[in-house]
């Protein structure tokens, strides 16, 4: 599908759809308590439909209905699929779902994706399973689906690399329902926001672990989880694209239901676009986002992977140069972002140069005109911000991919201002 962007200026209220991150997770835990539970706000997206799948596959019984799901969980006992478990576009739900089926007490399951998955890495995450006693192994030994994992779970002590904060997450959501107790020591950890997350979750369903800083977690196994209601925060890696439009040169927008005290990494965009000239504050029960003149700046990423591709978009439309930096797992997303946005601003008339970890932006303004999506979806909705401040607009393809994480995209822009419409391909 083709997304074309013509110049245009955003302005009004809008809601923000609810957290791919905390919508997986959830599912997660509902399908390992016992009992019902209810997730009120959950993104209906690709990526959470992908959860779903997975967690239906181990024996939980979920039920979608508009604006909430009920679970009915296996209690910490996952039964063995009986056919294929297809992750498709989503790492997150297959490094959950690769710890959920170390629980299995006999059996195993068997993961796989589609073509970006399957170049994504598993490898630390099989390696730590196996040193707490599961049986998990790539099938062709070389740390990518398809992957075989089965149980127990005995427990014990195992270090993990940090390269992606989901290794550390899978380890620590699981743990809880093994047999003993299970220490996870992440090395280089990454994304250390999303490892917050897990344990706010842990934290709020009153399940029991100890932590020391990032360097060790200490979980009692033999634990339970009984049936819960709840509600899933609004998402900033999405609201992110609408923050970047608002940022623009006339934009203003108010966006609704964020809420500050939430764990997410990516509420960063708010600071870095105040921090590059736009106007952010808190007013009427929003936030709003008032654009200005922007300038580039130093801005580092760890934290914060998934805004690579708006801030690089913002970067080319600003004065000056941008930097970001620190972030060498933007490589193994969905795509290699690094290298997909460089082609993205170049393609539009900018420039921009390669770092090992990340990407100098020359700003000055975007020409426009035709980009590669790479069937990315945050790839694809950064270009689509591009198209609104540059004179010959945009058109991106892969945007059917904008389903993934931000299925009303679209429709959200348009009833702000902007001006965009999609057509297939060919």
């Amino acid at each position: 599908m083709i997304l074309r962007v013509r110049p245009s200026t955003v302005k009004g209220r809008s809601g923000v759809p609810g957290s791919k991150s905390h919508s997986i997770r959830a599912v997660a835990l509902a399908s390992l308590a016992s009992g019902e539970c209810r997730i009120r706000n959950p993104l209906e997206s690709g990526d959470s439909a992908s959860a779903v799948a997975v967690y239906r596959a181990m024996g939980a019984e979920v039920r979608l209905d508009p604006g909430a799901w009920r679970v009915h969980g296996f209690a910490g006992a996952p039964e063995a699929p009986r056919c294929l478990v297809d992750v498709g576009n989503s790492g997150t739900s297959c490094r959950l779902g690769l710890g959920t089926a170390a629980l299995l007490a006999k059996g195993e399951a068997r993961f796989d994706g589609d073509a970006q998955t399957r170049k994504r890495p598993m490898g630390p995450l099989l390696r730590a399973l196996s040193n707490l006693g599961a049986r998990a192994r790539s099938e062709k030994d070389d740390g990518l689906l398809p992957a075989r994992v089965g149980g127990p779970w005995k427990g014990g002590r195992t270090q993990v690399e940090g390269t992606t904060s989901q290794f550390t997450s899978s380890l620590l959501l699981n743990a809880p329902f093994g047999e003993g107790e299970t220490i996870v020591e992440p090395v280089k950890l990454n994304e250390r926001p999303y490892v917050d997350m897990t344990c706010w979750w842990l934290d709020k369903l009153g399940l029991r672990y100890e932590r020391e800083g990032y360097d060790r977690f200490r979980v009692p196994g033999g634990q339970s989880l009984e049936g819960f209601d709840v509600e899933v925060p609004a998402d900033f890696s999405s609201a992110a694209f609408l923050v970047a439009a608002g940022a623009l040169p006339g934009g203003d927008v108010l966006l609704e239901g964020l809420d500050m005290d939430d764990p997410q990494g990516d509420k960063a965009i708010l600071a870095m676009a105040a921090g590059m000239g736009a106007e952010v504050k808190a007013e009427e029960g929003a936030l709003r986002v008032r654009g200005g003149a922007l300038r580039g700046g130093e801005f580092d990423l760890n934290a914060t992977p998934d805004l690579l591709p708006v801030m690089a978009v913002l970067g080319a439309l600003a004065e000056g140069e941008t930097r970001l930096v620190n972030v060498p797992q933007a490589r193994i997303k969905e795509t290699d972002r690094i290298a997909a946005m460089r082609q993205v601003i170049e393609s539009l008339g900018g420039s921009a140069k390669e770092l090992p970890d990340g990407l100098i932006v020359r700003g000055g303004g975007l020409r426009g005109g035709r980009a590669r999506g790479f069937g990315d979806h945050r790839v694809v909705m950064a270009a689509a911000v591009a198209g609104l401040a540059a004179p010959r607009g945009v058109e991106v393809d892969t945007a059917e991919a904008m389903r993934v994480t931000f299925p009303d995209f679209c429709e959200r822009m348009r009833a702000l201002g902007a001006i965009m419409e999609t057509a297939q391909e060919g």
